[in-house]
């Protein structure tokens, strides 16, 4: 044996025991991936599953941080004009009721880096950058931030945050964050065409209010609500004064654009969580719930006064507005169990004060039972 076979010998076994240790390294690093990349699949095939917009949003939110074991995840969506929460709760769904959405006008007003993102963005929680993206966690040491893009624009966020300060660094990976993202984009933009084509059939086609159809479905969904919280909800019954001779006077084409302005003045003044219907003709309903009847004849005031100024016909043409307003409600009681009877009587008594402001002289409310 030479003098130094020893040696190399030991550091030959060093060299196999460094490459051991790598390829194990390397395996459990493969197996790591593997299994990131098969709860990505999973986790994209409950997206793609999801057959509703309120759905969707509970797969993108609890299901996320369950699947990822995440401390923190919320949706941000941009909505300036509330189109996406008026599809929820047209489908019966409130948007508070899903805490991990968060809803807003402009990203930028949330976070200033969402507007700029082109890809998903991992580092290190600032407090003051990032606490309106998790309102309410605790402890978050790093995130992830996700945006949603369509059509080269961004149109949202998906935020994860972890307490673990190694959990989102600027090491790692972000490839599967990108593909998920890119795959919640199309689902999110599918699931809110699909809220759009079935709230097509359910609307008026001259204002884009829900139809008459839409609101007995809804009422009854209120007044089962009211029930179990003892809630009130009210109704405001809104006919058009003299609108027939309107009608005879500027054809119908300005008496369309006349209800068109009607529509959209009282929209103003409505909540996002109120159903407004167009019940027939020049008839309007309001829904308001948890709504007690002095508020809702205050709201009826601020209606009648809203048609003010005279509303612009087209050609130079000015034509001033009155309205007649019903207001009723209804006590939510346990036991009640007739919803289809208690919706009658609530639009039976909202039509009756209705009649009745009508027969007192047009232009005012009346309140049922007053």
């Amino acid at each position: 044996m030479s003098p130094g076979g020893g040696g190399g010998e030991a550091a030959a076994r060093a060299e196999a025991e460094e490459l051991r240790a790598l390829l194990k390294r390397l395996r459990d690093e493969a197996a790591a991936n593997e299994q990131k990349w098969q709860r990505t699949l999973e986790r994209e095939l409950d997206l793609v599953r999801a057959d509703t917009l309120p759905e969707l949003l509970a797969v993108l939110t609890k299901g996320l941080a369950s699947s990822y074991g995440l401390d923190a995840v919320q949706l941000v969506i941009e909505d300036p004009n509330h189109e996406i929460q008026h599809l929820m709760l047209g489908m019966g769904d409130r948007p508070e009721e899903f805490p991990g959405v968060t809803f807003v006008d402009t990203l930028t007003g949330l976070a200033p880096q969402l507007g700029t993102l082109r890809r998903p963005w991992l580092g290190g929680y600032v407090r003051a950058d990032h606490q309106l993206l998790f309102p309410g966690a605790t402890g978050l040491k790093t995130l992830a931030l996700l945006p949603l893009r369509r059509q080269e624009r961004t149109t949202g966020a998906l935020c994860f945050g972890s307490r673990d300060p190694e959990r989102f660094s600027h090491r790692l990976g972000a490839d599967f964050l990108q593909h998920l993202a890119s795959v919640t984009a199309i689902c999110l933009e599918n699931a809110c065409n699909r809220a759009r084509v079935l709230r097509s059939g359910l609307s008026d086609y001259l204002t884009g209010w829900h139809n008459r159809r839409y609101l007995t479905a809804r009422l009854r969904e209120e007044l089962a609500r009211a029930q179990r919280s003892g809630a009130t909800v009210a109704c405001l019954m809104i006919d058009v004064d003299h609108f027939k001779t309107l009608n005879d006077s500027f054809g119908h084409v300005g008496g369309d654009e006349a209800l068109r302005e009607i529509s959209a003045r009282i929209e103003t003044q409505i909540r996002a969580s109120d159903t407004a219907a167009r019940f027939g003709g020049d008839e309007f309903t309001l829904l308001l719930p948890d709504t007690s009847l002095a508020d809702a004849a205050r709201l009826a005031e601020r209606i009648r006064v809203a048609m003010a100024p005279a509303i612009e016909l087209g050609h130079g043409q000015r034509q001033e507005v009155t309205l007649s307003i019903g207001v009723a409600a209804l006590a939510g009681k346990r036991g009640e169990e007739n919803l289809k009877a208690l919706a009658d009587r609530l639009l039976a008594d909202a039509d009756a004060a209705l009649y009745a402001a009508k027969a007192n002289g047009r232009d005012q409310i009346a309140v049922s039972g007053s």
